[in-house]
């Protein structure tokens, strides 16, 4: 069900947005270098291929490692503190790659900027200041929020290069984190319960069954592949550019503004093919495709102005509807209860794709040049092609919540049969601790009238 934003309360627009602009603004410092950084890590001390692709990716792996437990001890000391505590060890790994004159410096200043890892600790607390009714909503304008701070670091990453510098770049990361607290212990409201929310955060207990999940899998493959794609790309792209294009490394956002704005264009049309007319897997292999495509271009063809430019369209169109396209498929396979779960792994899956393309990446340019950067995404997309063509096409389904309140252990099973009775209803798990149960429903078949007998029906 559509919740319109404006019906939400005050509390709930002021957490939606000032949780999204803490989660942005943290996005957004790791992503301003990968546009410049390889031309300017070359005027750091001891610096070679492999640790320039190592400093790129590095925060991948303890952003991959810490964003899980980090949620769950939110849970049991309260978000704030977790999120503080956070951000205040991103402010210092900014720091120390502000002021670090050799290539070691900056990695370990990368390191510490992905040990602050509290995406999902903000995502637990967004959950904590938001009603199910409208918690789809809240995280939606979560994810659009974060995808444009991706866009705009990758414009916002040259210009500031020009003015600042990358160390300058560093600085203005780590006051953008103190601006996140001050923002978050002053703006953002403090939840009057910290409660579990297996639609929004992990729950140990369901990590084996999410990890053995077939189709899971081959969608935590696909974004770890994407991102290690994106990261060893951008050890290539600001050479490849300047060669091709002839714009030196700050100006080169003159090329990357009128493509990404391109890139929304035309994956809109993709968009709607996926969704409503239920084309989800034929576009996702075909984007998968494209990306394979746009690798063989650069690695053959890098050196010419104009196709360079096509294949840096088309990449970026791909990426972005992939980025856009993958987490709705989590949503329609799982089933709500396990959904925090699987998007925490997924999550994990996507930091270590950066860890992975940033450091193989830069081995590979170091024995095989841009070209082989280029080469080795092309594998790795081939890699992915091959987990994603095997994959089952998902249905069209939709989450649904119910508050049932407190109900006998001996009632759980009859409900549950009850409710998988009822047509378009794919699956339920009700979780009595909690009071709801968790269904996923086909929204073209659901027997509405059926769900309204049940008392407590709360549609997300």
């Amino acid at each position: 069900m559509k919740v319109d934003f404006g019906k939400m309360a005050g509390t709930e627009k002021r957490a939606i947005i000032s949780l999204s602009s803490i989660f942005a603004l943290r996005m957004l410092g790791l992503f301003m270098i990968y546009p410049v950084f390889t031309v300017y890590a070359e005027h750091l001390r001891y610096v070679t291929p492999f640790t320039i692709g190592l400093a790129l990716g590095a925060y991948g792996i303890t952003q991959a490692a810490f964003q899980i437990p980090f949620g769950m001890i939110s849970d049991r000391i309260g978000r704030k503190p977790v999120i503080t505590t956070g951000l205040l060890i991103f402010a210092v790994g900014s720091i120390v790659a502000a002021i670090s004159t050799s290539i070691y410096g900056v990695i370990i200043g990368r390191i510490l900027q992905g040990a602050g890892a509290v995406g999902s600790t903000i995502l637990a607390m967004l959950a904590d200041l938001t009603q199910e009714e409208h918690r789809t909503v809240a995280m939606a304008i979560l994810g659009m929020i974060i995808g444009a701070s991706f866009s705009l670091s990758l414009v916002a990453g040259p210009i500031l290069n020009g003015w600042i510098g990358v160390p300058g770049i560093f600085w203005l990361t780590a006051i953008l984190a103190a601006g996140g607290i001050m923002v978050l212990l002053f703006i953002v409201p403090t939840p009057a319960k910290v409660t579990l929310h297996r639609d929004a955060e992990p729950v140990p207990a369901l990590f084996k069954k999410v990890l053995t999940d077939g189709q899971l899998i081959r969608l935590d493959i696909g974004i770890c592949v994407l991102h290690a794609i994106l990261t060893a790309s951008f050890i290539a792209l600001p050479i490849t550019i300047k060669g091709a294009v002839g714009l030196d490394v700050h100006h080169q956002w003159y090329l990357y503004l009128p493509i990404l704005a391109g890139a929304v264009i035309l994956m809109a049309p993709f968009i709607v093919l996926a969704e409503k007319y239920q084309k989800v897997k034929p576009v996702l292999t075909g984007a998968i495709v494209a990306l394979a495509i746009t690798e063989v271009i650069l690695m053959k063809w890098h050196n010419h102005m104009y196709v360079t430019i096509l294949a840096l369209l088309i990449f970026f169109t791909a990426f972005t509807l992939m980025e856009a396209n993958l987490p709705s498929l989590i949503s329609r396979i799982v089933n709500p209860a396990n959904k925090g779960t699987a998007m925490g792994v997924y999550s994990s899956s996507q930091f270590f794709g950066i860890f992975i393309g940033g450091s193989l990446g830069g081995w590979v340019y170091g024995k095989y040049s841009v070209e082989g950067v280029f080469g080795f995404s092309f594998i790795l997309a081939l890699v992915w092609l091959m987990a994603a063509v095997t994959m089952k096409k998902p249905r069209l389904l939709s989450s649904y919540i119910l508050k049932i309140g407190s109900i006998d252990r001996d009632k759980i099973q009859e409900l549950a049969t009850h409710l998988n009775n009822i047509r378009g209803v794919a699956e339920a798990i009700i979780v009595p601790e909690d009071g709801i149960a968790y269904l996923k429903i086909d929204s073209q078949t659901i027997d509405k009238e059926a769900l309204s007998k049940i008392e407590g029906v709360g549609p997300r």
